[in-house]
């Protein structure tokens, strides 16, 4: 596979800019990126160009990169405001970082695919999740390229998903951490939310299926999509057709896989993909940070 090298100019704010070799994963999705220092200040084009991979290329992989919280948060701020988790542990000092990962006694429970914050009226854009500890052998994450997913549905099943609309909800995932009062006050904040079956990508115009496990809870609108037979169909039918279309995240020509090392960073775009973070490890730990930036409503 081609290696591409990006000529970026060295500017005072960036010295370390320079050029950037973007070094693919899989023919699908993901990159490595090589020749740039995540914990010096960035320049605008060095920006720009990353930010044109992540949305050519998905993934965004950085090994090496011993970034401290501060770091890694003012990273995060050059792609967009930054939201705050309503569940998920924060770093002390800088509450847009989540903590990531179980302990010894606890394993942690992100081994789904999903998108991030999908139940959000307006999703994150953006993830970027850091390594701070992980196994010698163990705890990889998969991505799924989503726009490739749909790219390859039947092509009669496409015209049919245009109208659906998909129901995302927080508590399937996150309602067993919380006390009832919680529940209440995280349900009164963070409603059920109703999405596309299939989004376009706001900058590169990709249509993406934009179901997952972790949080579509069912189809909002079936019934006026799809010819209902019986009366099963009204749920029976409707749950065939998400069960179909949460399994092609599953598909292993539609991924890339990762295997962690500490002060591994990676970058991903939420919008166009869904990722899997593997729990084959307990008790071992995996401890990682992940800052989240605010995107749009999919449209």
């Amino acid at each position: 596979m081609p290696t591409e090298t990006l000529q970026m100019p060295a500017t005072s704010a960036d010295r370390a800019a320079g050029a950037f070799r973007l070094d693919p994963i899989t023919p699908t999705i993901g990159v490595e990126v090589s020749g740039i220092d995540l914990d010096r200040e960035l320049d605008d084009p060095t920006v720009t160009a990353l930010r044109r991979a992540l949305v050519d290329h998905k993934v965004l992989v950085f090994r090496d990169q011993p970034v401290s919280a501060e770091a890694h948060v003012a990273l995060a701020c050059r792609f967009g405001e930054l939201e705050v988790h309503p569940v998920f542990p924060h770093h002390p000092d800088h509450p847009e970082l989540v903590l990531l990962g179980g302990n010894s006694d606890t394993p942690a429970r992100e081994n789904i695919f999903h998108s991030d914050v999908s139940w959000r009226e307006t999703p994150s854009m953006a993830s970027l999740l850091r390594c701070v500890e992980c196994p010698a052998a163990g705890g990889d994450t998969i991505w799924v390229n989503m726009a490739l997913a749909f790219e390859n549905l039947p092509p009669d099943l496409k015209p049919k998903l245009a109208a659906l609309q998909a129901v995302h909800d927080i508590m399937p995932a996150f309602g067993s951490r919380m006390t009832p009062d919680e529940r209440d006050e995280v349900r009164r904040r963070y409603p059920p939310m109703t999405h596309p079956v299939v989004r376009t990508h706001p900058e590169s115009g990709e249509q993406i299926l934009y179901v997952n496990e972790g949080f579509t809870t069912h189809l909002a609108n079936y019934a006026e999509a799809f010819e209902v037979r019986v009366g099963f169909d009204f749920k029976l039918a409707e749950m065939d057709l998400l069960g179909y279309l949460l399994r092609q995240a599953a598909i292993p020509e539609y991924q890339m896989r990762l295997q962690w090392r500490p002060d591994t960073l990676v970058i991903w775009d939420n919008r166009a993909t869904q990722h899997y973070a593997v729990q084959d490890y307990f008790p071992a730990v995996r401890r990682m940070m992940r800052a989240t930036v605010i995107g749009d409503r999919p449209r």
